[in-house]
């Protein structure tokens, strides 16, 4: 930190490590961060937050870029997601003009919303020209006596309505020096903001005698259409009141108490694919409040092929469908064991990327003794990333938290590049696979797919001996299925059944997590995508989605 550069490159560092979570917001970071702030260049600054729009900052590092100069803070004040409590602890702490820009969002949450509009007084200045003529009416009103006490203490009321409490603020606003009041002519007539203060002290006289009165709940909506920006900012809405849902975002999942979509729209936007029965929630009292499943389908522009936003519609969910999205309590197993892989992969990447630079000699020559043993390093943490992945995977599907999309995915091609993966294992341990002739398609996600037979394979190879031989077979058995049969290895021949299922504590298993504990993740994943695994005395059979018809055959 002795140069300037280092400066900047100790400030974006950890805006980043603290902005993505990987290292908590600690008092000491954070005092870093306030003590050279000053020192980096307002471009540096302003590019850190453009880089933090979408990154789910801590309320620290939100606070720390919403104090900055209003061009720096605009990107983060737009889209971080707070809960309501730690919004409303900011908000005393923003400028007026911070604060206006969180008025225009429409995914913070009620609490959030009354919260900014007590700040009216403060942030709603009158122009000089109004400010002289309220002084002017607030003296002349002190002169004749007038009860304007009661209407300025209303002017906080966070029950007022926005024009009321505009002309309230208006009264309210006495200056640190008196100002005259204008001369009166013969014809002048009684000062115009006079007539406006009384009015205000007649309406709360008759509030006080009436009551308040409740305006009636406005219609439930049950259906309407949008269409969004090539941001996937909703711009235009029909058959719903356009207050609460335009400005929502498709790719912000929200959090708390604040109007959200869930993680199926955010998926399908980043990849511009259709999706459909995406769970909303839009928060408020207006008519378009409550639960929503929404389906849309990109557009492009004929002309050039480029992205221009969705048009969608969206429903309410019928009292079979469940549109709130699933939510694990915390303190769950499977939320405790997602935090652990969380921890625990940030190191063991970490410890990869030196023994890599280490074997590489990115740092400078090393012995040839020293490079193998980074060499060695950056082996066993890659397979330490792989139990890791593979215990992130299996909370994720005992929360109901795997966010799949459904794809054509050719089998021939991915068991091929597979094997050529699996070759340095292969060799170790003297055994080689027979790869199927034909070439079926299934329907699944692409990645969970490759996942499923990558790990599969990879726990049959393990316990294979010199000179076998694993062969895979595809075949479609019906419109709806195919099969993939996959050899066992001998040293699984005394497990009969479902027994193979349990043997994660024998000595001669060479996984790091235990063949059983990969087989039954096989299992679960291949059920999350619409299949299952069957076990049986010489193979093992996985069934998954065909992508054929019995009209027109194999999918193209």
């Amino acid at each position: 930190m002795g140069t300037p550069y280092g400066v900047q490159s100790v400030w974006r560092q950890l805006v980043d490590l603290i902005g993505r979570r990987r290292v908590p917001p600690a008092t000491r970071a954070m005092a870093t961060l306030r003590a050279i702030r000053a020192d980096v260049p307002p471009p540096v600054r302003a590019g850190s937050a453009r880089a933090l729009e979408y990154a789910d900052p801590p309320a620290a590092l939100v606070r720390l870029f919403a104090q900055d100069d209003i061009p720096i803070a605009i990107p983060v004040l737009r889209s971080a997601r707070l809960t309501s409590s730690e919004w409303i602890q900011l908000l005393p702490d923003l400028s007026p003009t911070a604060r206006s820009v969180l008025r225009n969002r429409r995914d913070l949450g009620p609490d959030v919303r009354r919260a900014l509009e007590s700040f009216g007084p403060v942030d709603l200045v009158l122009p000089d020209s109004a400010t002289n003529a309220a002084n002017a009416a607030t003296e002349v009103v002190d002169r004749s006596a007038a009860p304007i006490a009661e209407p300025r203490s209303r002017a906080h009321n966070p029950n007022m309505d926005q024009s009321d409490r505009i002309s309230a603020a208006a009264s309210a606003a006495t200056p640190a020096r008196p100002v005259a009041p204008p001369p009166f002519g013969e014809d002048s007539g009684p000062f115009e903001i006079a007539e406006v203060v009384a009015r205000i002290d007649a309406f709360w006289r008759h509030r006080e005698e009436a009551g308040p009165v409740v305006p009636p709940a406005p219609p439930r909506a049950v259906e309407f259409r949008f269409e969004t920006d090539e941001k996937g900012v909703i711009r235009w809405v029909d058959r719903v009141s356009r207050a609460p849902v335009i400005g929502l975002s498709l790719d912000l999942i929200g959090e708390g108490d604040s109007s959200q979509v869930d993680g199926v729209a955010a998926g399908a936007f980043r990849r511009r694919a259709g999706f459909s029965t995406a769970r909303m929630v839009i928060e408020g009292s207006a008519d378009a409040a409550g639960d929503w499943l929404i389906s849309a389908v990109p557009v492009f522009d004929p002309a050039n092929g480029r992205f221009t936003g969705y048009r969608g519609t969206a429903r309410r969910p019928r009292t079979d469908e469940r549109a709130e999205p699933a939510r694990v309590p915390m303190g769950s197993p499977a939320e405790s064991l997602r935090q652990l892989v969380h921890e625990l992969r940030t190191p063991t990447n970490a410890i990869a990327g030196f023994a890599e630079m280490i074997e590489t000699q990115m740092l400078g020559p090393v012995s040839d003794v020293y490079r193998a043993r980074a060499h060695v390093i950056r082996t066993e943490a890659r397979e330490l990333i792989g139990a890791i992945d593979d215990l992130d995977l299996a909370a994720r599907i005992d929360s109901d938290a795997l966010a799949l999309s459904p794809d054509r995915v050719a089998l021939r091609p991915l068991l091929a590049a597979i094997a050529d993966d699996l070759a340095p294992l292969l060799e170790l341990r003297g055994s080689m696979i027979g790869l199927p002739v034909e070439d079926l398609a299934v329907v699944g996600d692409r990645r969970a797919v490759e996942r499923l037979l990558s790990r599969l394979m990879a726990t049959l190879v393990s316990a294979s001996g010199p000179g076998e031989r694993i062969g895979v077979k595809v075949a479609l058995e019906s419109d709806q299925r195919v099969a993939v049969s996959i050899d066992r290895p001998k040293a699984l021949a005394d497990y009969p059944g479902d027994s193979v299922l349990g043997i994660d504590d024998e000595r001669e298993d060479s996984t790091l997590l235990g063949t059983g504990f990969a087989l039954r993740l096989s299992r679960n994943l291949a059920r999350e995508l619409g299949g299952g695994l069957l076990i049986g005395p010489a193979s093992l059979t996985l069934r998954l989605p065909a992508a054929v018809t019995s009209q027109m055959g194999q999918a193209i």
